[in-house]
């Protein structure tokens, strides 16, 4: 996919319908289900998290072996659009994490240092040029048009342990440590399988897509089509709106309407959404599902759909990341949530903002394996190893030994009056449904770039 210059003016929502990964607008509520101080809490100050032990600590390190590493800190970059969202997620999460971590004792003793590089949309390349001057890695952060910086990370050897990942260019570019798959294959067949299949068969003849008027959104929603293709189903709707926003949903749903549509997938802001919906409820029309995209799962869109989730079955595929509202039944979702109120009160967190914590762990696990001598190689290698990783349970396992690898666990969420909830997805493993079989893209959607793409390879990682 070649990436075209976007009007600011463009609204960021639609922007960050990216992948399923979304959320950069959702104000994602986790709740610790009432609990009263736990092992979770008492573990905020330790170096353990759920099932992983001693991922910081003190140390002895004494060396300065690489860029942005010297014997007292470690410096890493977070990317966040935020001066263009005003959505800090992933800045709250590196505040809680950096920390926690710290306070542990840091990486074997360094401390870490995050910067925030605030791409604020079109400053991606910017950012990535400076972070290329100073920066260890990249931990925990992503921006909506991330293919602008691959290049030029790739030619500074600069790891990137991402929260989000949206453009082909960039999901499972390498040396690129990324918890939600590669590029290559469906992210959804799972989920749209089970739908088309199993919770709703008779909406099979009659899907149709929505989708935000913009490049990231266009090439996730022809990635779409074909996956609802492969699952069985037929596309008898596709339609587009405009990124800056729609004054009337009417003819949209009039033609959702006409053509009979039983099942839509929407990829857009979940603000956009749920006004869809309430125009569909208005005209008393019931589709039998709507896939809102986890970009929907938080509280937000639970007030703004409001009286129509009484009317319409919204369901989003969280990709293997465990439910925040049910956080008290899962011992590293539970000892997130103390951490954040312990050391970012009234910070909410968000889906991306559990991934962006995943991803930190893993950062941090990684580099205190390398001990003194903390190189991009070594930090690189060593969770490359990781084939099973699960952030200590936040999520489902993910195999980061094989570069472009699919998931292969998949999790639902409804949306109803009174909270998001797990669906009767039957899941197989824990709160995951696993093993179902992969689907290779057919179509050509861009390919993400690698470090021969810049005339480097492997070798040059030091």
């Amino acid at each position: 996919m070649r990436v075209k210059a976007i009007p600011v003016a463009l609204s960021a929502a639609a922007l960050f319908a990216v992948a399923g990964c979304g959320g950069h607008d959702s104000a994602g509520d986790a709740s610790d289900g009432g609990a009263t101080p736990t092992k979770a809490a008492q573990q905020a100050s330790s170096g353990d998290f759920g099932d992983l032990k001693n991922i910081c600590g003190p140390g002895s390190a004494k060396s300065s072996p690489a860029q942005g590493v010297t014997a007292d800190a470690i410096d890493v970059g977070v990317f966040s659009d935020v001066g263009f969202t005003k959505n800090s997620e992933f800045i709250d999460t590196a505040k809680v994490f950096t920390a926690w971590c710290n306070a542990a004792g840091g990486i074997n003793g360094r401390k870490l240092v995050a910067t925030t590089r605030d791409s604020a949309l079109m400053q991606v390349r910017q950012q990535m040029l400076a972070a290329c001057k100073q920066d260890f890695a990249l931990v925990g952060g992503g921006a909506a048009l991330d293919a602008l910086g691959v290049q030029d990370r790739l030619k500074c050897l600069l790891p990137d342990f991402p929260a989000q990942v949206s453009q082909v260019q960039n999901v499972g570019s390498d040396l690129q440590l990324n918890e939600t798959g590669g590029a290559a294959y469906a992210r959804y067949i799972g989920y749209y399988d089970w739908l088309l299949k199993q919770a709703y068969p008779k909406s099979a003849d009659a899907v149709g897509t929505i989708a935000g008027d913009a490049p990231v959104t266009k090439v996730l929603n022809g990635e779409t089509v074909e996956t609802l293709k492969a699952a069985g189903g037929k596309v008898t709707y596709q339609d587009l709106y405009p990124a800056a926003g729609v004054s009337d949903w009417t003819p949209y749903a009039q033609s959702i309407k006409s053509k009979g549509v039983k099942g839509l997938v929407f990829n857009g802001d979940f603000a956009s959404l749920s006004k869809l919906e309430q125009v569909l409820t208005g005209m008393n029309y019931r589709l039998d599902w709507i896939d809102a995209n986890n970009n929907a799962y938080g509280q937000a869109f639970l007030q703004l759909a409001g009286k129509s989730l009484d009317q319409q079955n919204n369901f989003a595929d969280l990709s293997g990341v465990y439910p925040l509202e049910k956080a008290a039944d899962n011992p590293a979702t539970q000892q997130l949530v103390a951490l954040f109120k312990k050391y970012d009160p009234g910070a909410q967190i968000t889906l991306p903002g559990v991934r962006g914590f995943a991803a930190w762990l893993l950062f941090a696990k990684a580099a205190s394996s390398c001990g003194d001598d903390l190189t991009r190689k070594c930090v690189y290698e060593a969770a490359a190893k990781e084939s099973a990783w699960t952030g200590g349970g936040l999520l489902a396992p993910v195999d980061l030994s094989q570069p472009g690898a699919p998931l292969t666990c998949f999790n639902i969420e409804k949306a109803t009056p009174d909270g998001w909830q797990p669906a009767d997805f039957e899941p197989d493993t824990g709160a995951y449904r696993c093993h179902e079989p992969a689907h290779k893209f057919k179509g050509d959607y861009g390919k993400p770039l690698t470090l021969a793409d810049v005339g480097k390879s492997l070798s040059d990682v030091k």
